[in-house]
């Protein structure tokens, strides 16, 4: 079974959803219709959203289930490496999973988009991946978003 809930942050609404393994969703939209805000995992996540708009690092990860390829998830596993507060570009993630399987190199293109495709987002940190040149580059909650999630954190960056 699917819970959902809606989320009220500084930035707008916030869809989260979740199965009896973890949450499966993170992104900014509205459900209607019939929500489950006491499932557990949802108001777990529900309080990591609270204290990271208050500023500070959350210091867990709610329980995830995150639903992809293999290639999506190990991706998508390596963006929970990066620390809050920080930021990686597409060519470093790329390095790393091409060292991770023992490769010569693996596609930032291919690193793109499976980041772009990460159903709990902000949670599972794709906001603090940059363009090499330290620009701002794609967000599905729009780049105005990421620009406050990155300042929220204290990064600076390039403007978009």
């Amino acid at each position: 079974m699917i819970y959902f809930t809606n989320y009220g942050s500084p930035l707008g609404n916030i869809l989260l959803a979740a199965d009896d393994e973890g949450l499966t969703t993170l992104d900014f939209s509205e459900k209607k219709g019939a929500v489950s805000p006491n499932h557990p995992i949802l108001r777990e996540a529900a309080r990591w959203l609270k204290i990271y708009f208050s500023g500070q690092n959350p210091g867990f990860t709610p329980p995830l289930h995150l639903l992809g390829t293999p290639f999506q998830t190990e991706v998508w596993r390596l963006l929970l490496d990066i620390p809050f507060g920080k930021t990686t570009t597409y060519g470093a993630l790329a390095k790393e999973i091409a060292r991770r399987r023992g490769v010569r190199r693996m596609s930032a293109q291919a690193i793109g988009g499976a980041v772009g495709h990460n159903p709990v987002a902000l949670i599972v940190p794709c906001h603090r991946v940059i363009g090499a040149d330290g620009s701002l580059t794609g967000y599905a909650g729009g780049l105005d978003k990421k620009a406050s999630l990155l300042s929220l954190e204290g990064i600076t960056f390039q403007p978009f």
